[in-house]
């Protein structure tokens, strides 16, 4: 059965195939937006997953070094190392390590390694310093104590 509108001219009106356009146009118009949202949300987790990998490995390889010098060049290779697996740019990262002790070293010391970095929103354009604004930061840190049997000499 048809359905038809009568006009202002007292004509009467087809709305066969009106249902479809509109069906296509609601679904483009929620879509787009579901589907960047989509991104933004594995983009901002791919960050995050980075980011605590690379402070926990970065903790790790700290504590299991010889010196504090090749302790903090080893922390830094891992990051990038991390952030490089997850496709970020690993120069954008800074890596903080903080140490219980004044010898970071020391039998028992603690080492905290803070990673921070920022990931810029998929899809936005560098035009007129947008991406400062529309990048998002995300960081995590991580904790690892020295071997109580770690010979200082």
């Amino acid at each position: 059965m048809r359905r038809s509108r009568s006009c202002a001219d007292g004509r009467r009106r087809d709305d066969t195939g009106s249902a479809s356009i509109e069906l296509i146009t609601a679904g483009v118009l929620l879509l787009v937006p579901l589907v960047y949202l989509v991104l933004v949300v594995s983009a901002v987790q791919g960050a995050a997953l980075a980011v605590e990998g690379g402070a926990r490995q970065a903790a790790r390889v700290f504590v299991q070094q010889a010196d504090a010098a090749s302790a903090r060049a080893a922390a830094q290779r891992a990051v990038d190392l991390a952030l490089d697996d997850f496709g970020l740019d690993s120069g954008s990262a800074r890596v903080e390590v903080a140490c219980s002790e004044p010898d970071c070293l020391a039998s028992r010391s603690f080492v905290t390694v803070r990673v921070r970095a920022s990931v810029a929103l998929p899809l936005v354009p560098p035009v007129l310093r947008l991406n400062v604004a529309t990048a998002v930061p995300v960081g995590a840190s991580a904790t690892e104590q020295v071997s109580r049997f770690r010979s200082d000499g």
